[in-house]
């Protein structure tokens, strides 16, 4: 991106106004999808720019920021997940929410953690001098992906950072972070959109139906974008078609396909399409799946409505789950065979 989104001027603003209120490290907390890591590399690229311009945005022209563009500044360091790292050298979008943010899921050796090691190899960046004059910037992200032993090892960091290193720390989940780490940190609240501003932005994206996307990717423009254009998109046209037709619910053709997914991600959708089952047939209303009205209508009726608010409540202990399954295959195939019971006909 260019820029950053409409509905994070005036954070942009406050922000760079005020720096001398940062500390050693900013931590940008919110949900996924609002553009948090965007918004953060371009906070990175306009404190190393050599010519920033008046709103204090990086000029865009300069070598810093060439270097910065090609992933190549000497004082900039990115810390990820090795999975999510994958994705980011294959130019996927990082907000999936998914992600826990990646959009799709790497193969079962690439880690899902950001590991001692990796917090270990920041000493030398941190402690010997730059390459040039001003900050030298470390990014981490997500920062609740961060381990006991890895989060140990940043706040030693964070109690005697040296001169001029900022850590900008991105989390969708900041109650997951040690409590010590966030009081070192100055916290920011991001933005989310109000629905008007997120539906105008997913239109300028030519995004078909943006307020069924919207609603189904729980109000987040970035990843309303990935339903609609992202590389799960298709995948996602899949889980609907089958979770929608129980007759033609196929559970272990479904999990196959899917098996590759950020498995977060795919409970998601389907506690997601458990709440407007059970909200529709107890209020007539639902939130998520709008473009569905007429298959969720028709399921509601069916449907044991104590059986479904079980299930549903077994999906929240699937999700903690779903971050280190043994066998993803598995995994799924369990959950729509369970789902696929839930739909039987009374």
């Amino acid at each position: 991106m260019g820029d950053i989104y409409s509905w994070q001027q005036d954070i942009w603003q406050k922000l760079t106004h005020s720096r001398q209120f940062w500390g050693n490290a900013l931590l940008l907390k919110g949900k996924p999808g609002i553009g948090k890591y965007d918004f953060a590399r371009q906070l990175a690229k306009s404190l190393l720019c050599n010519v920033p311009m008046s709103d204090h945005k990086a000029c865009g022209e300069c070598l810093s920021c060439g270097w910065f563009e090609q992933n190549s500044h000497p004082n900039f360091y990115p810390v990820m997940p090795e999975a999510l790292a994958l994705i980011s050298r294959e130019g996927s979008e990082k907000e999936a929410g998914e992600e826990k943010s990646g959009s799709v899921a790497s193969k079962k050796s690439v880690s899902q953690q950001i590991s001692i090691e990796q917090i270990r190899k920041l000493s030398d960046f941190v402690y010997l001098t730059g390459h040039q004059s001003g900050y030298k910037i470390i990014l981490i992200y997500p920062a609740e992906a961060m381990n006991n032993a890895s989060a140990n090892a940043l706040l030693k960091k964070l109690e005697e950072p040296p001169e001029n290193v900022l850590f900008l720390l991105i989390t969708h989940q900041a109650q997951h972070l040690l409590p010590t780490i966030r009081s070192r940190c100055q916290q920011i609240a991001m933005p989310i959109p109000d629905i008007k501003t997120a539906v105008a932005w997913l239109k300028q994206q030519a995004v078909d139906d943006p307020e069924g996307r919207l609603a189904g990717a729980s109000y987040s423009p970035l990843s309303a974008l990935l339903l609609d254009k992202g590389e799960y998109a298709a995948q996602y046209e899949q889980f609907i078609q089958h979770i929608a037709s129980p007759k033609q619910l196929d559970p272990l053709s479904l999990a196959g396909t899917l098996q590759q997914m950020n498995l977060p991600a795919v409970v998601d959708w389907l506690q997601k399409w458990c709440y407007d089952l059970v909200s529709y047939r107890t209020t007539g209303k639902i939130r998520y799946y709008l473009n569905q009205l007429q298959a969720i209508q028709a399921l509601s009726e069916r449907i044991n409505l104590l059986e479904c608010v079980t299930f549903t409540r077994e999906l929240n202990t699937k999700q903690q789950l779903s971050r280190h399954p043994l066998n993803p295959r598995l995994f799924l195939e369990e959950m729509f065979i369970a789902y696929a019971a839930l739909m039987r006909e009374e």
